[in-house]
């Protein structure tokens, strides 16, 4: 596949170290020393990385302007607003500065036909509900950190019925900035009592995998749409297609969890 959970370099990794239990196999992509660092609180984005919804974000684009009958190049647009907040996102469509109203009237247009044409097809990113009881199973924190809205975040929600809750969830219409800026994820941090160096980031998206850097955080990459080179980062401590393929590694065991 495009994207598989191999270690970023040829050369095999070194193993991390054994334990009571026995030698263990490394985990995807694992970095000497990085593994080792104390793990409280997982942080996943939402779109893309949680559910299976940038290629219906992008659809939705592409009604949203034959609507308003505008011409606009997606696959840029996407590129340029995926992490982004919605007035960053309609100021990127209109290339200019919008007013909060004028912004919040474009995104709640754009996001209605979002949720229409994904709802009746809504999936998972594989394996995702199944991973997320495995954190918090193992005694990690689960926050959500997006740039989405209130609206979206409960489609969502209530489209995955996750049967761990997350103890945060910070969103991108509360007034702080997108990614790449690292605010969101610090907030979700902030939120759950966890130093950033101790937590985490699931990120689809190259604005999100540099936030967490910025943030001081470490990072998995999720291909849902992306390539692992377009998700490279140092702090990338694996590169997967989904949840499906992490979880037939030893990642979670690979991990230092320490809880307190």
């Amino acid at each position: 596949s495009m994207c598989s959970s191999r270690p970023r370099s040829s050369r095999a990794c070194d193993a991390p170290p054994a334990t009571a239990a026995g030698p263990r196999r490394p985990a995807p992509g694992w970095v000497p020393g990085m593994s080792r660092i104390p793990t409280q609180a997982i942080i996943f984005d939402m779109d893309g990385t949680m559910i299976d919804s940038m290629p219906w974000h992008a659809q939705a684009w592409v009604e949203f302007a034959r609507r308003r009958r505008m011409d606009v190049d997606v696959p840029d647009l996407m590129a340029r607003t995926t992490g982004r907040n919605g007035t960053e996102c309609i100021r990127e469509l209109l290339g200019r500065e919008v007013p909060p109203d004028e912004a919040d009237a474009l995104t709640r247009e754009k996001e209605d036909i979002y949720r229409e044409l994904f709802g009746p097809r809504f999936a998972e990113v594989a394996g995702f509900r199944q991973f997320a009881r495995q954190v918090a199973d193992r005694g990690l924190k689960v926050a959500v950190g997006t740039a989405g809205d209130i609206h979206n975040v409960h489609f969502a929600l209530s489209h995955l019925q996750m049967d761990v809750q997350p103890l945060a969830i910070v969103r991108g219409d509360e007034g702080l900035p997108g990614k790449p800026e690292p605010a969101i994820f610090l907030e979700a941090a902030r939120r759950i009592d966890v130093l950033p160096q101790h937590c985490i980031v699931f990120e689809d998206a190259p604005f999100g995998i540099e936030a967490a850097r910025r943030a001081g955080m470490r990072a998995v990459a999720v291909c849902s749409t992306h390539s692992p080179a377009q998700l490279a980062g140092p702090h990338v401590l694996a590169a997967v297609r989904d949840y499906t393929e992490l979880m037939n590694t030893d990642f979670l065991e690979s991990i230092h969890v320490a809880t307190v």
